[in-house]
């Protein structure tokens, strides 16, 4: 059995080999909706992880990338065949109609995009999803993933000296996220029998398109539950937003934009009274309440309180990952041989780190994952949208339609 490491997972494929994906590529008709299908499946996706990273922490703070958790597993989809192919189809909302090809096609188109995006980014904000694949020397990849791969393959002596390559792994990580992710990879996850990892770093830092100023920044009681209290920086600033309140969810939902107008904070904050409010809004989403958020846009005058606040958290995804369906990648029998033409890979564990920074000005937030294994209505009066309580958040890239980062908050302290 060979092993493989997948850390945080995406690719960018040329694709001119001809018997890759079918007997024969070039004879595949793409469709035009493949890439909005992908949008959506992403968006179901993270909908579906939220509730899951819920159910697992459901009285702590949670945050993560569901972007790059998807590309992670999009990538194993790519080397994947058989019945893994097919849990992970289901589990990533790819429709079945919808060829690997396709979805590589419109992947590629994507992440060209965002390459053009981030040459003539703004100076306001910076969004990015950087991909690289580091492979044991010893490997010999199929010839078409190896061409599809070939700007991103970094060949590593795992064998040699697997301490210096978890290193060089992690050091990756940390540069493209700007130095908020470190460590990814623990201690002794790498070894000399770790043949391949699939990397993928995700980062955002944006400034408010209206800034709250420090100076009405002050103490307040933020109420985690009925029965609990803490005190919290609260920032305020009277302003024109989106707010809307979704009869459907049940909540106030506030559009808070950065600069460039392509990248939104949306924060969904249901009733103090109701119990159990965070659960019954996380039950409500889909994609049909996200959209109905996210199009939004009338503004009008709101009064936003909402807390200073900084977050690092790493998820143990294996457990998150099964339950949505994907649990086949981390047995004997998955099969994984479309990187090798080998059957017997199979994934040990996941894990995710993320991490946000809320201030005035606006907001830091960076992510990485690695999947290891070895050999409304609206009132007429002015809105209060006051944050005191917990709330769920996500940051929403309007110009690929995805949710980069998104997380529940719930007290300063955990």
């Amino acid at each position: 059995m060979l092993p493989i490491i997948l850390a945080l997972a995406a690719m960018l494929p040329n694709l001119s080999m001809q018997q890759c994906f079918s007997l024969d590529d070039t004879k595949v008709q793409s469709s035009p909706t493949t890439r909005q299908e992908l949008f959506a499946g992403e968006q179901d996706f993270s909908l579906a992880m939220l509730r899951e990273a819920v159910a697992a922490n459901p009285t702590g703070n949670i945050f993560f990338s569901p972007y790059s958790i998807y590309n992670a597993l999009l990538l194993s989809y790519f080397g994947a065949a058989n019945h893994t192919e097919k849990s992970l189809r289901e589990a990533l909302r790819i429709p079945e109609s919808q060829s690997k090809i396709s979805t590589m096609q419109a992947y590629q188109f994507q992440k060209h995009y965002e390459s053009i995006r981030e040459i003539n980014g703004s100076e306001s904000y910076e969004l990015r999803s950087a991909n690289k694949l580091f492979i044991a020397k010893r490997l010999k990849l199929r010839e078409c993933i190896a061409h599809l791969f070939e700007d991103e393959v970094q060949p590593v002596d795992f064998d040699i000296d697997p301490e210096a390559a978890r290193q060089n792994i992690n050091n990756w990580v940390e540069v493209q996220t700007k130095r908020h992710i470190k460590e990814l990879i623990p201690e002794d996850k790498i070894t000399r029998d770790t043949e391949l990892v699939l990397a993928n770093a995700a980062y955002f830092k944006g400034l408010w398109q209206s800034q709250f100023l420090p100076e009405h920044t002050r103490k307040e009681v933020f109420f985690v539950s009925h029965s609990k209290q803490a005190l919290v920086d609260m920032m305020k600033q009277k302003g024109t937003f989106n707010h809307i309140i979704s009869e459907h969810l049940g909540a106030h939902v506030l559009e808070l934009p950065y600069k460039g107008n392509e990248v939104s904070m949306f924060i969904i904050l249901p009733p103090y009274t109701k119990p159990n409010g965070i659960e019954a809004v996380i039950k409500q989403l889909s994609v049909e309440s996200l959209q109905e958020i996210v199009e939004d846009d009338l503004p009008r005058a709101v009064e936003v309180s909402i807390p200073k606040f900084t977050i690092e958290q790493t998820l143990e995804l294996t457990p998150i990952l099964e339950r949505l369906g994907v649990g086949d990648l981390f047995q004997s029998t998955s099969d994984l041989s479309g990187f090798t033409g080998e059957t017997g890979l199979h994934l040990d564990e996941a894990v995710h780190k993320a991490k946000i920074a809320v201030d005035e000005q606006g907001t830091v937030a960076a992510a990485a994952s690695a999947i290891f294994s070895f050999r409304s209505s609206r009132p007429l009066i002015p809105a209060r949208f006051i944050a005191n309580h917990p709330f769920v958040y996500f940051l929403f890239d309007k110009a690929s339609q995805t949710i980069q980062f998104m997380g529940v908050y719930r007290s300063p302290h955990n």
